[in-house]
């Protein structure tokens, strides 16, 4: 979703958060390096807000669960907002309080300081392109997409109304 975003130039999947410089998808899976896997969003903020960005990001997971994300479980899967700037992290802080208010409970991603960010591996980039029938498979067979639906409605997976 966020490549659909006019001003955003690249999106990048990889690693960020952990203790292993440069670490690959193998050992990153072993869940013992400590990352987070990631995507690193390149943008242009004069055509896209971070505001839109945070949209995108809280309409593609489920904030109230830390134990990864719909059928990939555990450290590497958990959900996190990495942030570089003090504006960042105030808005960051802001959609998550709204978030909150709206889900009635706490909304389970931690807002971190940005680390250094590994990009995985070739053929991890761009999965849901190259391999779109495992990529759909995964969508429906994990629920993803169903869950989404619960907690945003129509605005599931895209940008969805400002929070």
């Amino acid at each position: 979703p966020f490549e659909e975003l006019d001003g955003v130039a690249s999106v990048v999947s990889g690693f960020a958060g952990g203790t292993v410089p440069n670490p690959s998808y193998d050992e990153v899976s072993t869940k013992t390096t400590g990352h987070y896997e990631s995507v690193q969003v390149i943008y242009d903020p004069a055509l896209v807000p971070y505001d839109t960005l945070l949209q995108v990001y809280w309409h593609n997971v489920d904030p109230l669960d830390d134990g990864g994300q719909f059928c990939d479980r555990g450290a590497p899967y958990r959900p996190a907002v990495f942030v570089r700037t003090a504006e960042e992290r105030a808005a960051a802080e802001a959609t998550k309080a709204r978030l909150a208010e709206r889900f009635g409970e706490a909304i389970r991603v931690p807002v971190l300081d940005a680390a250094p960010f590994y990009a995985a591996e070739a053929y991890h980039q761009d999965f849901y392109r190259t391999n779109p029938g495992h990529y759909q498979r995964y969508r429906t067979g994990c629920r993803r997409d169903a869950r989404l639906e619960q907690l945003w409605g129509d605005a599931a997976g895209h940008l969805g109304p400002a929070l």
